[in-house]
C-alpha cells in the first residue's frame, strides 16, 4: 500500500478491520460473529461494508465456495498513522507539540506513560528529539 495515502475510517470499520487484523482472514460470517457481541449487525450490512472497504483497496477478496473470505491489505499502523496524521493537520495545524500538549492538559496520559514515550524516543534510531 502507498504509505502517503489518507486513508480515514469510521469506527464501525476500524471494529471490522480489527477483525480482519487479528485473524488474518476471515469470511463475512465470520466478521459478523465477531461483532456480534458488540454490535448489532444485519450479516447484509457487514457484507456492504466489507465490500466498500475492498473497493477502496484496503481488503482483498476470495471466492470460498458461497462464501467471501477477506484479508487486509493494509496493515494497523499504516492505518493509525494516516488517521493521527489527519488529526494532527486538521486540528492542531499539523504542530505535534500542540497535539501532546493538549493530551498532557486533558489527562488523557496515565501514569507510566510518558516513562514509555520518554523510552521510544531514546531508542529512536533517527536520532530525532526536537
Amino acid at each position: 500500500m502507498d504509505e502517503n495515502r489518507d486513508i480515514a475510517l469510521s469506527d464501525l470499520q476500524l471494529d471490522l478491520m480489527r477483525v480482519l487484523w487479528a485473524r488474518g482472514e476471515a469470511s463475512t460470517a465470520e466478521v459478523a460473529e465477531a461483532l456480534a457481541g458488540s454490535r448489532d449487525l444485519a450479516y447484509t450490512t457487514v457484507a456492504t461494508l466489507l465490500s466498500r472497504l475492498e473497493k477502496r483497496g484496503l481488503l482483498s477478496a476470495r471466492r470460498d465456495g458461497r462464501q467471501v473470505c477477506y484479508r487486509p491489505r493494509i496493515a494497523e499502523h499504516e492505518v493509525r498513522r494516516s488517521m493521527v496524521s489527519g488529526l494532527l493537520g486538521s486540528l492542531f495545524g499539523g504542530d505535534a507539540r500542540a497535539l501532546l500538549a493538549h493530551l498532557l492538559r486533558e489527562e488523557e496520559i496515565q501514569p507510566g506513560d510518558l516513562t514509555r514515550a520518554r523510552a521510544l524516543l531514546d531508542a529512536d534510531k533517527g536520532g530525532r528529539h526536537d
